[in-house]
């Protein structure tokens, strides 16, 4: 806003100056506007409001910090128009609206060489990273050794829910099966619901519902726990016998829709047995 009030100086239109940058970077040639002389650096306003379908007056008012708070529908179009990314998406809705926006869900097919490094450090404590929807998308060797074999598995057959429930291996590793598949069900709920992908389990949920009578009585159970914080999780190896891991979670980024988990082993004997099996 630039109105002066009982003498005092004019606050700083934070929220306009963002969106004045963000749009003198942006190349009109690259997005297919003419060549041609324009008087200012990257896209017009009126290009700009074109782009995110709002008035040009609207759009006016915003970078002079006229017209009151924009709605999140606009600033969503703004930071599509602006070829934000969703760091800066959450920014502009900081600006804006003064809370981030609601969280949205991308389906990710793979983690990059920096994430997959961080994995490979942890050996030999099993890791790797999943998805809001428990695929997982990296590993590194101690997890295929101890977990499972997941670069064996297709893509669709990654999933820890569809594991845990339609793979017989699971249940004759996992001590107490009952109680862990019980929290695996509530804490899948939250991750997807934190991630903004409810709708996007629902096929795999179908399908866990019709194949598995323990998966849907479970699911419709409705019980909510947390999938963070320190937990212990037991599992029979078939050649190293028992073993225990404290188990943490962390995410990735700061993202809600992506996850490490770290299965770290519970005393001395579990990883030297775990260095054992995996080598040098």
């Amino acid at each position: 806003m630039t109105n002066r009030t009982n003498g005092n100086p004019p606050a700083e239109n934070v929220l306009g100056t963002y969106l004045r940058e963000r749009r003198a970077r942006l190349d009109p040639i690259a997005l297919g506007y003419p060549p041609g002389r324009r008087r200012t650096v990257g896209l017009r306003r009126e290009e700009i409001a074109q782009r995110a379908n709002i008035s040009a007056t609207w759009y006016t008012c915003l970078e002079q910090g006229r017209g009151g708070a924009p709605s999140a529908d606009v600033l969503d179009r703004i930071s599509r128009a602006l070829l934000l990314t969703d760091a800066e998406r959450e920014h502009l809705f900081l600006l804006g609206l003064g809370h981030p926006p609601e969280v949205r869900f991308h389906r990710k097919e793979g983690v990059s060489p920096r994430l997959q490094r961080v994995l490979d450090v942890f050996d030999p404590s099993p890791a790797l990273v999943r998805t809001a929807v428990w695929d997982v998308l990296a590993w590194n060797r101690a997890a295929t050794v101890m977990l499972a074999d997941y670069g064996s598995l297709p893509p669709k057959q990654r999933n820890l829910l569809r594991m845990m429930f339609l793979n017989p291996h699971a249940r004759t590793v996992q001590e107490e099966w009952d109680s862990v598949a019980r929290f695996v069900v509530g804490a899948f709920k939250l991750d997807a619901a934190r991630a903004g992908a409810t709708a996007e389990v629902g096929p795999l949920v179908e399908e866990l519902c019709t194949q598995s009578p323990e998966f849907n009585a479970m699911w419709r159970d409705n019980d909510i726990r947390g999938a963070h914080g320190d937990t212990v999780k037991h599992i029979h190896h078939p050649v190293l016998g028992p073993l225990a891991f404290e188990v943490s979670t962390f995410s990735v980024d700061g993202r809600t829709d992506l996850s490490m988990v770290i299965y770290n082993p519970a005393t001395p004997s579990d990883a030297g047995k775990i260095k054992s099996k995996i080598g040098p």
